[in-house]
């Protein structure tokens, strides 16, 4: 397993930008999911985002 990985930086990782969760929206909405168009939307996307990365907790 590659995932999750280590920050760049304690509690932060200057990868995970505004930009890179605007891409991640951007291919959802290219493979026909819904536009996110709220900031609560866009917050659930970046938490899982991070989650995904760097979370070491087991699902």
């Amino acid at each position: 397993m590659q995932y999750p990985v280590k920050p760049l930086e304690e509690n932060n990782d200057p990868r995970f930008t505004f930009g890179l969760l605007l891409d991640v929206a951007a291919v959802l909405q290219e493979q026909g999911y819904p536009r996110i168009r709220t900031g609560a939307d866009l917050i659930r996307l970046r938490q899982a985002l991070w989650s995904f990365l760097y979370s070491t907790n087991s699902v």
